[in-house]
């Protein structure tokens, strides 16, 4: 049995890297454990999450779910279901949430809505967690079960509180050499869905096993509830999945520590940079040589201590890239031109990372050009970074803020 396992699992890792580019041999590895592990939720105590992020579109998110769909326990796709739906839906045998456009759901324009269904994903990755409801004519209070398996995939990173509790798929755009099948429901779907089946025939004699394993975990807390269930599968199929499965498990962790890490110290970064807008009474626009000044100003912050002689023109735009925030020739007053930081740039990023700053970004008048903008120098566009020099910046920053 343990032979077969591994096969099998050996197998649907193949199928999947078919049809998508995964970030790593350790993501493909965490990708094809997290759809075996959803046929035997019911044995589980922990129902990981599988966020299928990336920075822009074109990522490959969309076919991600769609393998997923094919392969994994019970799929139930949904890109606008409401809350009262899934509540309903998730029994004793759960489905596999399948959530796409996620960006569209927790963005900062999102309903009340959102807040609701970022409660149940976050209860239900663990077991008895029910949300209470008032039901029926009697309007009895009443649990729903929440736990289920669920994937989610949107731009950009997903709340704080439902990353914890994931397995983090990074995708970026397949480079020109990368190469995969079409996805072309008449050959593909058939294919997959047999892996499916022989998923739920293997593993289903086992769901009493795996409920009383106890696999030892290379990471601790929630990281190890979140990866339990993967290494479970792998114990099971035995061969090179349970060291192959420890191995991505430290991997993935680790990067998504760094990632937190670098994180926080980007949040912190707008945050500084609303303050400093504010306290120039909100000009318009910073040039880059004022807006890396003040920042090295403060004595309290960590700018002057980023890279090995602090923070320069070349590190912000590497900071603000994944925000979609760069820079643009300007023109000032006096008609002096210079690289710079257009303030409504950072609108969005501000009400999607700091919701205490929320400002709503204006809506362009039709075929208005940006007010003050160089002529014939169009600003560039939200998603690439203009040139701003090599490492260290311009020479001789002065702050005129």
């Amino acid at each position: 049995m343990a032979v077969e396992g591994a096969v099998l699992l050996d197998e649907l890792r193949t199928a999947i890297s078919r049809y998508v580019v995964l970030p790593s041999e350790e993501a493909l590895t965490a990708a094809t454990l997290w759809v075996a592990a959803t046929h035997i939720q019911t044995a589980l105590q922990h129902a990981p999450r599988l966020a299928v992020v990336s920075p822009t579109k074109g990522c490959g998110k969309s076919r991600v779910l769609d393998v997923l769909h094919e392969t994994v326990h019970q799929p139930m796709m949904t890109v606008n279901t409401s809350p009262a739906v899934i509540f309903r839906i998730i029994g004793k045998n759960p489905p596999t949430l399948l959530v796409d456009e996620a960006d569209t759901i927790f963005g900062p324009k999102a309903s009340g809505d959102s807040e609701i269904l970022r409660g149940l994903l976050n209860a239900g990755h663990q077991r008895n967690r029910p949300a209470w409801r008032i039901s029926g004519p009697d309007h009895k209070p009443t649990p729903f079960p929440t736990f289920a398996m669920a994937a989610i995939a949107g731009i950009g990173d997903l709340p704080d509180t439902i990353m914890d509790r994931a397995v983090v798929l990074r995708m970026q755009k397949r480079k020109p050499g990368e190469r995969v099948v079409p996805f072309r429901s008449r050959y593909s779907v058939p294919e997959l869905n047999a892996l499916r089946d022989q998923l739920a025939a293997w593993l289903g004699p086992l769901r009493g096993q795996a409920a009383r394993m106890v696999p030892q975990m290379p990471v601790e807390d929630r990281a190890a509830d979140t990866w339990e269930p993967l290494v479970i599968i792998a114990d099971l199929a035995g061969g090179h999945w349970p060291a192959q499965a420890r191995a991505a498990c430290l991997a993935m962790t680790r990067h998504e520590a760094v990632q937190d890490e670098q994180s926080s110290l980007k949040t912190r970064l707008l945050r500084d940079i609303h303050r400093i807008f504010a306290q120039a009474e909100n000009p318009k626009a910073l040039s880059t040589q004022d807006l890396v000044a003040a920042l090295l100003q403060d004595a309290e912050a960590p700018w002057a201590e980023h890279g090995s002689k602090g923070l320069n023109a070349y590190h912000l735009s590497n900071l603000l890239r994944d925000f979609n925030i760069s820079p643009a020739n300007y023109r000032f007053d006096k008609g002096r031109q210079a690289k710079a930081y257009i303030r409504n740039r950072f609108l969005d990023a501000w009400a999607r990372n700091c919701p205490d700053l929320v400002e709503a970004a204006p809506e362009p008048e039709r075929g208005a050009a940006p007010a003050r903008m160089a002529q014939g120098r169009p600003p560039a566009a939200p998603a690439g970074v203009l040139p701003v020099g090599p490492p260290g910046g311009p020479a001789g920053l002065k702050r005129t803020l």
